[in-house]
C-alpha cells in the first residue's frame, strides 16, 4: 500500500459517511382499520410549501409517479396557485374542479438539527531499521482529526384521503435527512411514499 493509501481511504469513509445522511424513511404510520381498499380514479396532489419551485417539483415528481403506476393524478397548482396552507373550502373547490376521487397531501411538521461527530484517524508508517530511517519514517505518518458534521432533518407527513367516504385512509410520518441534491431527494421520497402505500395495500393499482 502507498504512502497517499491512508489519505485515499478516509476521504472514502468521510463520502461515504455524507451519502449515507441522505436518506428518506417512513418513521411511522396510520391506516384506517375501518377502510376497504379501492381503486383511485384520480388523485389530487397536494404538496404544501411557500416556494412555489420547490412545490411545484414535488407535486410533478407525485404525479408522475402515480401514473406510472397506472393512478391517473393532477397537481393542485394548477387549480390552487396560491402558495403555502389553504383553508379547507378551497381544497375541496379544487378537488370538485378536478373531479377527483382521492388527495394525497404533504406537509413539512418541522426541521430538527443535528450534529454528528466521526473520530479521528491515525495511520503510523511502517518501522524500518535504524535510528534516523526511524525518525525520517515518523515525519510520514497521517493524522486525520475527528471531524464535526452538522445537517438538518426533515420531518413530514404525507396523507391520503378518500374523497368518496370522507375517510382518511392512510397516514406516515417521513423523516428526510438533508439531500444532496434536491431534485433527488424529492424522487426518493415520492418512491418511499409510493412503495408504502403499496405495501400496506391503500393503493390499489
Amino acid at each position: 500500500m502507498s504512502r497517499s493509501s491512508p489519505r485515499i481511504l478516509v476521504a472514502l469513509a468521510v463520502i461515504l459517511g455524507a451519502a449515507g445522511c441522505s436518506s428518506t424513511k417512513v418513521v411511522s404510520r396510520w391506516e384506517n382499520p375501518q377502510y376497504v381498499p379501492a381503486h383511485f380514479n384520480r388523485i389530487l396532489v397536494a404538496g404544501v410549501s411557500r416556494e412555489a419551485s420547490v412545490r411545484r417539483t414535488f407535486e410533478d415528481a407525485f404525479v408522475a409517479r402515480l401514473k406510472a403506476e397506472g393512478v391517473h393524478a393532477i397537481p393542485s397548482y394548477v387549480l390552487i396557485p396560491e402558495d403555502g396552507q389553504v383553508d379547507e373550502t378551497r381544497l375541496q373547490q379544487a378537488t370538485r374542479q378536478a373531479n377527483a376521487d382521492g388527495v394525497l397531501m404533504t406537509r413539512l411538521v418541522r426541521v430538527e438539527r443535528k450534529t454528528e461527530v466521526t473520530s479521528g484517524y491515525y495511520s503510523p508508517p511502517s518501522a524500518p531499521l535504524g535510528q534516523y530511517p526511524w525518525y525520517s519514517d515518523r515525519s510520514l505518518g497521517y493524522y486525520q482529526p475527528p471531524q464535526i458534521y452538522e445537517y438538518d432533518v426533515y420531518i413530514s407527513e404525507t396523507s391520503l384521503y378518500d374523497v368518496r367516504t370522507d375517510q382518511l385512509v392512510w397516514s406516515g410520518t417521513v423523516q428526510t435527512n438533508t439531500p444532496g441534491d434536491l431534485n433527488k431527494g424529492i424522487r426518493r421520497y415520492v418512491a418511499t411514499i409510493i412503495k408504502a402505500l403499496k405495501k400496506n395495500n391503500v393503493l390499489a393499482t
